[in-house]
């Protein structure tokens, strides 16, 4: 069998399906290569299956301090089964939503492993073994990423679990050892740490969530150790031994040199993700590759005429929102529109553990570091009304300003729903907003946002409520 195309995408995550859906709308006949379910990892296996679980434990904390809001509720228990279903069910409509659009963009799914066998054609391995080709002017990569394994501790999907089990467990461990302080590894440890395991985590650098500001990063590690959760940080996991009915983590100090040993359940491996690269044609057609990255330039095009790569597979940050506007900027450039090139120093980063965590730009050290002379200011949300109205007291926003120009180098949050509040601060530096327009912009009283009004003005000595 073989068809024409105008573009493949191979991958339908939310670099793959919306490349797809806005190469369709601009006049094209695309098709979408996809060997698992519509809609990738991220809402299969990713970000919103775990946002369902996190829910569920939010609801259950609500539940656990309903006495703070006046509120008596006996006899709460959890129903793992049950979060872990409705989590599911969550995924899968999310998938159905995706195939939806792609039928209503009129894009067709080759379901099947996609590999490159020249520039222009892929060929798709079907579930029994057949194969069939497909011919198109251009094609996209878009394989994203898996759970990164370290050599010493593989994933063996019963005592030692990556990000996609974690969602599926059939029973609550009791004790867990968490690997890594990233957005995957923080996020698991407070939801089952709010589910009733004792959890630990184990990050290698010196702090967790270690690519955050150091003040958000101090803050998380306050809160976790005050609902109950052990941190070793600048520490390393050796090895783990599962032959007993549990596992053996042997921990090593990386300062010290000590080793130290933690019985527990499960270990959850959350140190990273891979590309998925392996088995798609790269070398055959001659895609150029650096460190498990496909080359690319601005508009992601490879050093191959007509094959682009976006996504988890090029150099940048492994996050849907990033997947989906490289996506749309190369379906673009494709068809001769002139679309600006996507500024990495302006993405949002969002972790959805309990108190969230979202942030952009520089952090106060980085400014420093790239000859900034800077304007700080800080917000606390025990200053906040509408934070105290709802119990959510713990956190703050930090804002980071150039003290020459009052350009806006980065914000971080730490709180109750800041994650919603960070898209003022990049569509405010996408603009160029200084900090004394941020600070004459009425923001609305009682919210969370007043936060990042009044951080600002701290930074230029015009706090009102601190």
């Amino acid at each position: 069998m073989s068809a024409k195309f105008d573009l493949i995408v191979i991958g339908s995550g939310p670099g793959g399906y919306v490349a797809a859906i806005r190469a369709s709308q601009l006049g094209m006949k695309v098709g979408v290569v996809e060997k698992a379910e519509i809609g990738g990892i991220c809402l299969n296996w990713g970000c919103i299956p775990t946002k369902a679980l996190l829910k569920s434990a939010q609801v259950f904390e609500y539940i656990q301090h309903a006495e703070d809001y006046g509120i008596s509720v006996k006899e709460a228990s959890i129903d793992f089964d049950g979060i872990v279903k409705r989590s599911r069910n969550v995924a899968g409509g999310m998938s159905k939503g995706i195939e939806f659009l792609l039928k209503k963009n009129k894009i067709e799914k080759l379901l099947g492993f996609g590999k490159l066998t020249s520039k222009n054609t892929v060929e798709v391995t079907a579930e029994d073994g057949s194969k069939s080709s497909y011919t198109a002017s251009h094609i996209i990569l878009a394989t994203g990423g898996r759970s990164r394994e370290l050599p010493n501790v593989p994933i063996d999907n019963k005592k030692i679990i990556g990000y996609r089990k974690a969602m599926t467990l059939e029973k609550l461990p009791k004790k867990m050892v968490v690997m890594g302080s990233g957005a995957i590894g923080v996020e698991f440890a407070y939801f089952y740490q709010a589910m009733g395991t004792e959890v630990t985590i184990v990050e290698y650098l010196p702090k967790i969530v270690p690519n955050e500001d150091e003040d958000v990063s101090k803050q998380l590690e306050r809160i976790f150790k005050k609902k109950g959760m052990k941190i070793h940080t600048d520490a390393a996991v050796q090895s783990v031994d599962t032959s007993g009915e549990g596992c053996v983590v042997t921990v090593k100090s990386n300062k010290k040199g000590e080793e130290f040993k933690i019985e527990c359940d499960i270990v959850l491996s959350a140190v990273g993700v891979s590309t998925n690269l392996e088995g798609i044609g790269l070398e055959d057609v001659g895609v150029a590759t650096d460190k498990g990255k496909v080359l690319v330039d601005d508009y992601y095009k490879t050093n191959i005429p007509g094959i682009y790569a976006i996504g988890d597979i090029v150099h940048g940050p492994a996050l849907a929102h990033v997947a989906s506007a490289e996506g749309i900027i190369c379906v673009e450039k494709i068809n001769g529109q002139n679309p600006e090139p996507l500024n990495y120093n302006n993405i949002p980063g969002c972790t959805y553990c309990a108190p969230e965590i979202a942030s952009v730009g520089y952090t106060e050290k980085a400014a420093k570091e790239a000859g900034y002379e800077v304007k700080v200011g800080k917000f606390p949300f025990s200053a906040s009304g509408k934070a105290s109205a709802a119990g959510a007291k713990d956190g703050f926003v930090k804002v980071i300003f150039d003290a020459k120009y009052g350009e806006w180098l980065g914000a971080h949050m730490i709180g109750f729903n800041v994650t919603e509040m960070i898209a003022e601060v990049v569509v405010a530096r996408k603009l160029e907003t200084t900090g004394h327009e941020i600070i004459k912009s009425v923001h609305p009283h009682p919210t969370m946002s007043e936060a990042v009004m009044e951080a600002a003005a701290d930074a230029y000595d015009e706090i009102i409520h601190l």
